[in-house]
């Protein structure tokens, strides 16, 4: 296999990365066995087992020790992953596209149905999980992780089997977070860069056998990480496939929205920077406290007792008496509601400002209307790293761990994505104005965004 040329050393150390990944197919499965052992034994043994007591910490009870891994480090650190190397951990450990595609190979192979192809599953299928998650207490039962993990990688089996031998049909187009992880890995400093003329050029060589693209990417067109797994199978193909090192910020501002741009900026909008907020924010809002208290008062004035006596099974409200923890109809109707609510609010507000930044550059644009959305991924990547952490923090409070430094680190990471994405917007708008006073009031605008998704943090992390 020759290997393009790189003219810097870490381009060179790059590309030989690039090419160990495409010849050692071996052992990378088995890594990924290794992964869907330790992912199931984490699903399951808890379930298996009491639920702790007031007494259980991280390394005295497997439940709490599961729990501390999934959400405090586990996704945590996947979606950072996403930012530094791109979708690696999609083509190399998921243990869900792992046995999608295992399965596949010996299923049957049918061609995939329009329905799965829809451009709106990566918003439908992440709101679904964050709603449903909270409402059974993914982040703290064993069952209900069962229920949302455990079921999603059940169903990404089921379509490997059904469609696409040897590929990911549950990767391209149904995983809860394909969405969310096509955006952030835009934003990665390295990426699998395809040589148009060396293709072209291999043409008038010897034959050569083609690639099969697991997450089913038209490799040749290939301009960016949204798509790609980063599993190196293609790295020296026709000689002009190369890991290679780039700007972090060159496919949101040169590449820019893709063909669903439209479905991207809902999920953006709507769903990591609306939906995801209320998600996190509703168990420690005292506006939501309030809201409870006001609409228990009127009930019981009223003598309507069932929204406040009824419950439901644990895999639709949760619903463990044991532990003290039931969500009466109130209870489960709200956070819904909540969480609904704050991304309907958020997602207006957030597109109601950047509607007002494309304007402000001229005629209205579509285009560059998802294109300035797009600079919002490093604020709602953030947002979604600290949200998840904060699961660990809960945890690590019982085990005498000095936690004075979570105050810095939320502060600098905040501070760190909002000049990131202040960076993108600036990048963005000189792509579509050369008038100063146009690009300096869009981007004073933009950061208006900015500065509301900051106090929603603010509120959750300080103010409340």
């Amino acid at each position: 296999m020759q290997q393009a040329s790189s003219s810097t050393p870490t381009q060179t150390l790059l590309a030989q990365a690039g090419n160990w990944l495409a010849r050692h197919r071996g052992a990378i499965i088995a890594a990924q066995w290794v992964v869907v052992v330790f992912y199931v034994g984490l699903l399951v043994l808890p379930v298996i087992s009491p639920l702790p007591d007031s007494d259980a910490r991280i390394f005295n009870n497997l439940t709490v020790f599961a729990q501390f891994l999934f959400w405090g480090i586990w996704w945590p650190f996947v979606l950072l992953s996403m930012v530094l190397f791109g979708r690696l951990w999609c083509g190399v450990l998921c243990p869900e596209g792992a046995l999608s595609e295992f399965t596949s190979r010996f299923g049957l192979n049918l061609p995939l149905p329009r329905w799965i192809r829809w451009s709106g599953w990566p918003f439908v299928a992440f709101a679904g999980t964050t709603i449903y998650g909270q409402m059974v207490s993914v982040y703290q039962y064993p069952k209900a992780v069962i229920v949302v993990l455990g079921g999603s990688t059940v169903a990404a089996m089921i379509i490997g089997f059904l469609y696409a031998r040897d590929r990911r049909a549950w990767c391209k187009y149904l995983c809860p977070v394909n969405g969310v992880f096509n955006m952030l890995s835009r934003l990665a400093p390295v990426h699998f860069k395809v040589n148009g003329d060396a293709w072209k050029k291999s043409y008038h060589g010897k034959k050569v056998i083609p690639i099969v693209c697991a997450p089913l990417v038209p490799i040749r067109h290939m301009e960016g990480n949204a798509e790609c797994h980063m599993c190196g199978r293609c790295s020296g193909h026709r000689d002009a496939i190369e890991l290679t090192a780039r700007s972090a910020s060159e496919e949101i501002v040169k590449v820019g929205p893709t063909k669903d741009a439209g479905w991207q900026t809902i999920l953006l909008l709507f769903g990591m920077l609306g939906l995801a907020i209320g998600a996190f924010q509703w168990t420690v809002s005292p506006w939501m406290v309030d809201l409870k208290q006001g609409i228990a008062e009127w009930l019981i004035n009223r003598n309507i007792m069932w929204p406040l006596e009824k419950s439901l099974p644990w895999f639709i409200f949760t619903n463990y008496p044991q532990q003290n923890d039931v969500f009466t109809l109130l209870d489960g109707s709200l956070v819904v509601a909540w969480i609904v609510a704050i991304g309907l609010a958020l997602g207006t507000a957030l597109s109601t400002i950047l509607a007002v930044a494309n304007r402000l550059l001229g005629r209205w644009d579509t285009r560059r209307f998802h294109h300035l959305a797009l600079a919002l991924i490093p604020l709602a990547g953030c947002g979604l790293f600290l949200g998840l952490s904060a699961t660990s923090i809960t945890i690590l409070k019982p085990e005498g761990v000095s936690l004075l430094w979570v105050s810095p680190v939320r502060i600098t990471m905040l501070t760190l994505a909002n000049l990131w994405s202040l960076w993108l917007a600036a990048g963005v708008l000189r792509r579509y104005s050369a008038n100063i006073g146009q690009k300096t009031a869009s981007w004073l605008v933009f950061a208006g965004a900015l500065a509301l998704i900051d106090t929603s943090w603010w509120l959750m992390f300080w103010g409340w």
